[in-house]
C-alpha cells in the first residue's frame, strides 16, 4: 500500500514534463548556437589550410620575400610582427593593469571616475584608422620618433590599453571583499593586500585581457601602415635581432594586404600561406597565454 502511494506521490506531472521538454529545447537551441559560432571558425582554418599547402614549409617561413615579393617566405614580415607585439605588450600590459588596480582598488566612487571609466569604453570603440591618425601625430611627428617599430608599438599599446584595463577590472572585482577584509584586520597594508592577495587570485583573468591584446595587435594594419610598417625591408635570414626598434619593419598583416592588392602576378598560395602564418603566430601565443592561466587557476585555493 505504502509502495503504490509513493509511486503515485511522485509522478511526473503535465507541468514537469512540460518544463523537461522545454529545457532539452532551449538546451539545444544554445548547443546549435555555439555550432554556430564554432563551425565558420573551423571552415575558414581548413580552406586558408586547403589553399596554402603547396607552399608551406620552413623554407617559407625561414626565408625573406624575392623577386619582387612573388616568391620566398615571410621571414621580415614575421619577425616584424613579433617585434611590434611584444614591445606593445611590454608598454600596455603594465600600464593597463596598474590603470585597473588604480580604479578597482583606489578610486573612490564619484564623478572624476565615471568619467575615466567611460573615457576608457569609449576608447575601446574608436576606429583603429583614428589611433593611426593619433600615433602619426603624436608620436612620429611630435615626439620625432619617426616611422618606426617603437612609433607603431606605442600606437598599437595605445589601441588595445581598454581591453587590457577592463579585464583587469573585471578580474580583481572577482577576488571576494572578504580576502581583503581578512587581510586588513590583521594589520595588512592596502598595497601589501593586493600584492599578496588580490593580483595572485586575479592574474589568470588579466591574462585573458593581454591574449586579446595580443590578437588585435598582431592583426592591425592601419596603425601600423601610417607609424613604422614598410613595404620591404631586406633583413638577415634567421637573425632574431634583425630589427631596430627606432627603424622601420615589415609586418605580416601589411605584407598579406601589399601582395594581395599591391603586387601583380603573386602566386595563388601566397597570400594563403602568409595568412596562415598569421593566424598561426595568434594562436601559437594565445596557446601558451592559456596553458599559462590554465596553470594559474590551477593554483586557486577558492
Amino acid at each position: 500500500m505504502s509502495q503504490s502511494k509513493s509511486n503515485v506521490l511522485f509522478t511526473e506531472t503535465v507541468t514537469s514534463r512540460r518544463n523537461r521538454h522545454w529545457e532539452a529545447f532551449v538546451k539545444g537551441i544554445f548547443l546549435l548556437m555555439t555550432l554556430l559560432i564554432i563551425f565558420p571558425l573551423l571552415l575558414i582554418i581548413g580552406f586558408l589550410l586547403y589553399k596554402s599547402i603547396p607552399i608551406l614549409n620552413f623554407e617559407f617561413l625561414f626565408s625573406n620575400p624575392i623577386k619582387g615579393m612573388k616568391a620566398g617566405g615571410v621571414w621580415a614580415p614575421f619577425l616584424g610582427t613579433i617585434y611590434l607585439v611584444m614591445v606593445s605588450l611590454v608598454v600596455s600590459a603594465p600600464i593597463g593593469v596598474l590603470a585597473a588596480v588604480y580604479l578597482n582598488e583606489y578610486a573612490r566612487n564619484n564623478w572624476f571616475t565615471r568619467i575615466v571609466n567611460l573615457a576608457v569604453v569609449n576608447l575601446a570603440g574608436v576606429p583603429s584608422i583614428v589611433h593611426a591618425l593619433f600615433g602619426l601625430g603624436a608620436f612620429v611627428l611630435f615626439a620625432r620618433m619617426g616611422r618606426s617599430i617603437l612609433a607603431a608599438s606605442l600606437t598599437l599599446a595605445i589601441m588595445t590599453l581598454p581591453v587590457i584595463i577592463a579585464s583587469t577590472k573585471e578580474a580583481l572585482g572577482a577576488v571576494p571583499m572578504a580576502f581583503r577584509e581578512a587581510c586588513w584586520n590583521v594589520g595588512a597594508s592596502r598595497w601589501q593586500t593586493i600584492w599578496q592577495i588580490v593580483l595572485p587570485n586575479s592574474v589568470s583573468g588579466i591574462l585573458t585581457g593581454i591574449i586579446l591584446q595580443v590578437s588585435r595587435a598582431a592583426g592591425e594594419t592601419a596603425p601600423i601602415m601610417f607609424t613604422g610598417a614598410v613595404f620591404f625591408k631586406v633583413i638577415n635570414e634567421g637573425d632574431l635581432f634583425a630589427y631596430n626598434i627606432l627603424e622601420q619593419c615589415m609586418a605580416l598583416s601589411m605584407h598579406l594586404f601589399t601582395i594581395s592588392t599591391q603586387v601583380p602576378g603573386v602566386p595563388e598560395a601566397l597570400p594563403y600561406g602568409t595568412a596562415v602564418v598569421l593566424l598561426g603566430t595568434v594562436l601559437l601565443v594565445n596557446a601558451l597565454a592559456i596553458i599559462l592561466r590554465i596553470y594559474l587557476r590551477s593554483r586557486k585555493k577558492w
